[in-house]
């Protein structure tokens, strides 16, 4: 019986993972869905991202899809930064580890800005620059 009781912890945790799994295959398969409609999209946990002509996407990934969507128009934007850990980077020369890494789109209304969470700094600068090239280019 003492075996018994020690091994329950460890299913219900075996049970926990399956579970968390679960939810986290159904926001991806959510997402692949979403993205579909864009030429570029990104997924991670914090912000799903798409991308279509000069138009931006982005929101929260859910198991029933992204929800907290906003658009802008790159056409409306002055500047994009690479913040990590609040603290301004170029976007060719990114910093090796950060905790809080964010896109900043700079707006020219008056203290407007739009910030899109990433989990990967090489990822974020990726983005920034192909965004910047974009940008540029209009």
């Amino acid at each position: 019986m003492e075996h018994g009781l020690l091994w329950l912890p460890l299913l219900a945790m075996f049970f926990w993972l399956a579970w968390q799994g679960s939810k986290e295959y159904q926001k991806v398969e959510a997402y692949r869905a979403w993205a579909e409609q864009f030429e570029r999209a990104k997924y991670d946990i914090y912000a799903v991202l798409g991308q279509k002509d000069n138009n931006i996407t982005w929101g929260k990934p859910t198991p029933k899809g992204p929800i907290k969507l906003e658009t802008f128009s790159l056409d409306n934007v002055q500047a994009i930064n690479l913040l990590v850990d609040d603290k301004l980077f170029n976007l060719d020369s990114p910093p090796e580890k950060g905790r809080q890494i964010e896109l900043e789109f700079l707006f020219p209304e008056p203290a407007k800005s739009v910030k899109i969470p990433f989990t990967e700094i090489p990822l974020a600068a990726e983005w920034g620059k192909f965004l910047q090239s974009k940008l540029d280019s209009r």
